[in-house]
């Protein structure tokens, strides 16, 4: 088989990828998966999609590719609904020290021409009227931030993709990458020999096992982050509720449900997702706290995750240094769903040398290399 770009990963990042490849006119793109679409990070995420960060670089990643998913169903001719929904984030600042830095963060995002604003306490219960006064000093508020659904997000790029020749293997898994005289010139995988010379490791939490094949250290690995959902009821809650000091976000999705997840301090790195006791006991003390009437709620059921974290917590764009050909697109740290879109498009301008829509200097490899890490934002959740 042969491959003009071949592409490991099949959650949204590399379809994404794919798709945007093939809509500048590549041809024969190969996207291969050891398991099926979106069983990695993608399946598995809160799905929430923010433009309220702390650094230029961040922010118009995450504004973009808002743009891009408010248009979606349009651009990718997708017929069913991918349940994006903008009703906000309300992130909580729990003392002086959050309120402050919330308050340059928004003047940067307005600066963006994102529409965050300040909030007091009152004003964010006016918005979630459930919210504990006691357990924030202010809030801010950006009312085009949201939610989708990962699974059709994800489709729909699959579907468009498909549709424009590109071809998806799934249940195959990547033994080895041979490379001769610095370029790659095959890929081997548990089925078959693939001929290519361009391959982008999308593969999320086995970006790093993926780059060793080709030789390359990449300063990434995987740890587990728990979620769970509660029965459905009715919609009480529109935007979705963060705090990064206490650990938690917490939305309520289209059909009802509350779907929450927390990071677990000090986990324990690798491919372990599993769940846990210590996970449903800590969020359920968290919530009760913050949202107090969503304590009293049955939890359905809960799961584990894999983020891909990087040193920094920032993503990993870029071709690589030392060999031709290798593009990665990894270390999102849990913001790869909600960075997708630019991701693919970014990635697509990196492989045909195309000027870049973003800057994206800051998400360079050398980074490492090079210490530059004093202006970047290391978030918590």
């Amino acid at each position: 088989m042969i491959a003009n770009i071949l592409i490991i990963g099949s959650g949204i990042s590399g379809v994404a990828i794919a798709y945007h490849l093939a809509h500048k006119g590549v041809k024969d793109i190969v996207v291969i998966d050891q398991s099926y679409m979106t069983s990695g990070a993608t399946g598995r995420c809160g799905a929430g999609v923010r433009q309220q960060w702390a650094t230029k670089a961040n922010c118009m990643m995450a504004k973009r590719s808002i743009e891009f998913f408010h248009d979606a169903a349009t651009i990718l001719d997708y017929a069913d609904d991918i349940e994006f929904k903008q009703e906000g984030y309300l992130i909580l600042a729990t003392d002086q020290e959050e309120h402050e830095q919330f308050t340059h963060n928004v003047r940067l995002q307005n600066s963006l021409d994102i529409p965050s604003r300040q909030l007091s306490v009152s004003e964010a219960r006016n918005i979630v009227p459930h919210l504990n006064p006691e357990a924030f000093v202010s809030a801010t508020f950006c009312p085009t931030d949201g939610h989708l659904n990962p699974f059709k997000m994800t489709d729909a790029y699959y579907q468009a993709a498909k549709r424009l020749g590109v071809t998806f293997l799934f249940f195959e898994t990547v033994r080895s990458i041979s490379i001769e005289s610095g370029r790659i010139e095959k890929v081997i995988t548990s089925k078959r020999t693939i001929l290519t010379h361009h391959v982008v490791n999308a593969s999320g939490g086995y970006a790093c096992e993926v780059g060793k094949m080709a030789g390359i250290d990449i300063p990434v690995y995987s740890e587990n982050h728990e979620i769970l959902v509660t029965e459905p009821i009715e919609k009480i809650q529109g935007p979705m509720v963060m705090s990064f000091k206490k650990n938690i976000y917490c939305q309520q999705v289209p059909h009802g449900s509350f779907l929450m997840g927390r990071s677990t301090p000090d986990q324990v790195q690798g491919h372990d997702i599993s769940s846990s006791w210590q996970f449903l006991e800590a969020m359920a003390e968290t919530v009760c706290e913050i949202l107090p009437v969503i304590g009293k709620l049955r939890v359905v059921r809960q799961w584990g995750g894999s983020y891909n974290m990087s040193p920094d917590r920032q993503p990993i764009i870029c071709e690589a240094p030392n060999l031709q050909g290798y593009t990665m697109a990894c270390g999102f740290s849990g913001h790869g769903f909600m960075f997708a879109p630019m991701t693919g498009v970014l990635i697509s301008e990196i492989i045909l040398k195309e000027p870049p829509t973003l800057d994206v200097s800051l998400y360079h490899i050398d980074r490492f290399k090079k210490h530059m890490m004093d202006d970047i934002e290391k978030s918590v959740v």
